[in-house]
């Protein structure tokens, strides 16, 4: 039985990486789980989003997966090395493959980071940014609203327009000319994003420099997937199941419709 890339975020914001996995290796069978029933993780301890994190991870390994990608910032900043010390596959974060992303993108050496409370208040993607290039000038904000917008499917609307110009009018007094979407959530906004910062300023998607690096480590281990057949993907949600699977088939769309899905509501915790 195929191996899966064991794919976990606290609701529907890690789907931006599976969109990438699944374009990017297209032969990997993928099992996601979303943490729909206790999203938002940003607000939360850090304590409290590690052990959610280590109950997912619990279940996940039931199916023997080749490696574990934690798509979510605020998990990744907070559970990635207590994770890393509890399986014996690589655990992949999203905080690493975008700060790289940023540091090659930038002219200007002013990067901006968005991300939940958690994730900025944790300094984790300011910490890699200053170890990669320490001339760097880092600007972060917390956007709270970001993620109940995504929950809900509240891509774009006039609401959407208005929470992101109140959250992200103000960083464009700085000369940033690099804005890292520091959460799974964000590339789902991306449009409007660009629309209020301006297209001059590059956005960084974690989600795409993440699948880039899980199939970087799958090739080095010898690990990718050589069989010719179509994988069953399986996607999990601790929480509603038709918001999940509606927000799910809208963003993956061609890329499952051809497919075998398996959609399940897992107990947990």
């Amino acid at each position: 039985m195929q191996q899966p890339i064991a794919v976990l975020d606290s609701g529907v914001g890690g789907l931006t990486v599976v969109k990438e996995v699944l374009r990017q290796l297209p032969r990997e069978k993928v099992i996601y789980f979303g943490d729909t029933a206790r999203t938002p993780y940003g607000p939360r301890p850090a304590e409290e989003v590690v052990r959610f994190t280590r109950e997912i991870v619990d279940y996940l390994i039931q199916y023997r997966p080749k490696m574990v990608v934690i798509a979510c910032n605020t998990a990744t900043a907070v559970a990635l090395e207590d994770i890393c010390s509890l399986v014996d596959v690589p655990v992949v974060g999203v905080i690493q493959p975008g700060a790289r992303a940023a540091i090659g993108r930038t002219q200007t050496g002013v990067i901006g980071v968005i991300g939940t409370e958690g994730t900025i208040r944790s300094g984790a993607y300011e910490q890699v940014l200053k170890e990669l290039s320490p001339h760097i000038k880092v600007i972060s904000e917390a956007c709270p609203a970001f993620v109940p917008l995504v929950e809900k499917g509240n891509f774009r609307s006039a609401e959407t327009l208005q929470t992101v110009h109140r959250e992200l009018d103000h960083l464009r007094g700085y000369q940033i000319d690099t804005l890292i979407l520091g959460c799974t959530h964000y590339p789902f906004l991306s449009d409007t994003i660009s629309e209020v910062m301006g297209h001059n300023v590059a956005l960084i998607s974690s989600a795409d420099e993440t699948a880039r690096e899980i199939s970087a480590i799958l090739h080095d281990k010898n690990k990718l997937a050589l069989n010719e057949d179509l994988p069953v993907h399986q996607f999990l949600c601790s929480g509603d199941p038709r918001i999940f699977k509606r927000i799910a088939e809208q963003w993956l769309g061609e890329q499952i419709e051809l497919t075998p899905v398996v959609w399940q509501v897992p107990q947990i915790g």
